[in-house]
């Protein structure tokens, strides 16, 4: 009978004289009731400390090392490279696979899983990012990258280059190099389907408009954002952004697949 959240709510009913509060039962462990506990603190009221939300996710890796990085993210609000070097400071490995956020397994070394998309892809370059993804146990995205490796000559397995480049300040952003032809091509096309009847005339059309202008921002006014962010929220804020990109990215994936599937009628 432990409260995981609501201590305050719970302190002010027993002021106010009530005999009675409405309230959530959750049965599991108490490890589970900790992560719980730490996923409301930071959607809700005084968000906590990045301090804080860093020992909250040593305590999670200690608990649940299957997680993966991304998952113990999410419970905590802060980044999956931040949960990585975390997990690597305290010497856990999380054996050879990890449990996800969506709950399915997944090999933290996926070079065997790439190597074998890039076989299937050789031999059938008809199948798509999905059919691929599905028969080797990897995601779209992945086949993707697989594929774009392929197409440029390259191994299907990253090199490992990147963990040599020098990892940037937490708190500082790279500073952009933007490219004003390609932000007028790319309002020049939006503003073509802003006239498309089929998009203009239909509900679905027009939220996807307001979907597409909302991102269509210069990179000043990124950037303009991008400091406007409170630095007690950078973790949170950041979680938010990969999920919608990772969201964009899937539904990028699909359109691409229909538009194959399409012209192979």
């Amino acid at each position: 009978m432990q409260v995981v959240d609501g201590l305050h709510r719970l302190t002010a009913a027993r002021v106010r004289g009530d005999t009675k509060i409405r309230a959530r039962f959750i049965d599991g462990a108490e490890s589970d009731a900790f992560v719980l506990a730490v996923e409301a603190n930071i959607r809700h009221g005084l968000p906590l400390s990045l301090a804080d939300r860093k020992r909250a996710a040593v305590q999670i890796i200690g608990t649940h090392p299957q997680w993966s990085d991304r998952r113990v993210a999410s419970a905590t609000g802060i980044s999956a490279g931040t949960v990585a070097d975390l997990r690597r400071r305290g010497g856990e490995s999380g054996g050879e696979a990890r449990i996800g956020r969506d709950g399915r397994i997944r090999p933290v070394d996926g070079s065997e899983r790439r190597k074998l998309a890039a076989e299937l892809i050789r031999n059938d370059p008809g199948l798509s990012l999905r059919q691929v993804a599905k028969k080797v146990g990897i995601s779209p995205e992945t086949v993707r990258d697989v594929r774009a490796r392929l197409e440029r000559g390259e191994s299907p397995t990253p090199d490992g280059s990147r963990k040599l480049r020098a990892k940037p300040h937490p708190l500082r952003w790279p500073e952009p190099e933007f490219d004003s032809t390609v932000d007028r091509e790319r309002l020049a096309v939006l503003e073509r389907l802003k006239a498309d009847p089929a998009l203009r005339l239909s509900e679905v059309g027009r939220l996807l408009l307001r979907m597409l202008s909302m991102h269509s921002i210069d990179g000043q006014e990124w950037e303009r954002i991008l400091h406007g962010v409170p630095p007690h929220l950078y973790g949170v804020i950041a979680g938010f952004a990969k999920d919608h990109a990772r969201v964009w990215s899937e539904f990028a994936g699909r359109l691409e697949n229909q538009a194959t599937d399409l012209a192979a009628r």
